[in-house]
């Protein structure tokens, strides 16, 4: 599929967001844990988040999808039934790295596997600290997928792991695996990472404790199920956030969104390089700060992405990327060899889309330098089945000098499906 994008001076009007990737998966899963039925409203329609959805069926957990609103029964901990044909988790890292957590504690094996992409990414990192735990795999060269999870049942034991890269994945997976065991499981972060899981646990009245670079999970007993709502995701409103700085006349909500402070450097760093971006209106739900975002068109610094923001910006780099083309001062991104490793390398997708509209860029294996002052030219541009990569070059589009084509548009699906629609609601 492609999508042709025309420049636009204005983003007017109220976004409405899918809900929260990060928070969904989480839910999802901690439901799947739960004792009674759990009912999730505003549930992400993201091909990822549903890649959970489909595992957990394949597990033997009663999930019902009725547009938005999800509806899991769980039957406590180490409920799930060994899954015959195996699990797909499509293109979601999220689904495989984390849902490996809870596969760990159980009492037999398991296969998960994904497409094409998702089979190029390693899983050292889950396997390391899930092999302390006593668990055992097997993995196409050692790290790839297809994974084999050969779960420790009740013979899973606690452990202190301190990661050698921050990762809230990694984090999640351990304390999932954690949940199932009555000790303290202890994880320690050389960067703070987004915390949804310590916060969704502690709503479902879990005990863990968080303290400076360290949390700990006290598991072995089961909870009861409760009715969540999710949040919109801040990560599918910085594309709207980019566009509306980057386009002059604009004056756009944006509505419902999360708020965590451990996702906060998004906004940080776009109010810091000049963007106009207010919180209107603010409240609490289920632990989760949640907010309604003002963005107008505003005269874009630039910046520089490296170290402890490189990590919590790792998934908002390509629409940032875009941002800094057009800003006074140009982008620099150090810190991010990450990139390389997501559903494309995006240092590269990247740089070949921004070329071939014929912006310059000077890539480094870590990350890139873009210069500012540029101008974006109309061009075809492709995904090459990156959702991040085709809503980033749509915001690049709507300031080009003509019509733009992006190709395998339909990669946005993974996690936002009504991207293209939205888009075109609100420019003007």
């Amino acid at each position: 599929m492609k999508e042709v994008i025309h420049p636009s001076r204005a983003l007017e009007g109220t976004v409405i967001l899918p809900g929260d990737k990060s928070i969904s998966h989480r839910y999802a899963m901690l439901a799947s844990l739960a004792e009674g039925v759990t009912r999730i409203s505003n549930y992400s329609s993201g091909a990822d988040c549903h890649s959970t959805l489909g595992c957990l069926r394949t597990l033997g957990v009663p999930v019902t999808v009725q547009g938005r609103e999800v509806t899991i029964e769980g039957k406590g901990l180490r409920s799930y039934t060994p899954a015959a044909a195996g699990l797909d988790a499509g293109n979601s890292g999220s689904t495989i790295r984390m849902l490996a957590g809870i596969l760990a504690a159980q009492d037999f094996t398991t296969r998960i596997a994904g497409d094409e992409s998702l089979s190029k990414r390693p899983m050292e990192r889950i396997m390391r600290p899930l092999t302390e735990m006593g668990a055992t795999f097997s993995a196409r060269d050692g790290k790839y997928p297809p994974v084999e999870i050969h779960g420790a049942g009740t013979g899973l034991r606690a452990i202190d792991y301190t990661m050698p890269v921050a990762s809230a994945q990694v984090k999640s997976c351990v304390l999932l695996a954690g949940l199932h065991v009555d000790a303290d499981t202890t994880v320690r972060e050389p960067a703070k990472t987004r915390d949804h899981t310590e916060v969704a646990l502690r709503e479902l009245g879990v005990d863990v404790r968080a303290g400076r670079g360290t949390v700990t999970i006290r598991g072995g007993r089961n909870f009861a199920a409760k009715d969540l709502a999710v949040p919109g995701d801040l990560s599918s409103a910085a594309f709207f956030l980019a566009a509306g700085a980057m386009a002059p006349e604009s004056n756009l909500l944006i509505a419902g969104v999360g708020l965590n402070p451990t996702r906060a450097t998004l906004i940080d760093f776009l109010v810091g390089a000049g963007a106009s971006v207010k919180v209107v209106d603010m409240g609490m739900k289920h632990g989760e700060p949640v907010g309604t975002l003002l963005v107008r068109g505003s005269k874009i610094k630039g910046g520089v992405i490296e170290g402890q923001q490189a990590a919590a910006l790792i998934d908002e780099i390509p629409v940032l990327a875009v941002l800094g083309a057009v800003s006074e001062n140009g982008l620099l991104v150090r810190d991010a060899a990450e990139l390389r490793i997501k559903e494309t390398d995006r240092i590269e997708t990247l740089a070949e889309n921004l070329r071939r509209m014929g912006a310059v860029i000077e890539v480094a294996p870590d990350g890139f330098r873009i210069p500012g002052k540029q101008t974006f030219h109309a061009a075809e541009t492709d995904s090459f089945g990156d959702h991040r990569i085709a809503m980033a070059f749509a915001v690049a589009a709507l300031s080009a000098d003509g019509p733009c084509t992006i190709q395998n548009s339909e990669a946005a699906s993974v996690s936002f499906p009504e991207f293209w629609d939205t888009l075109r609601q609100i420019s003007r």
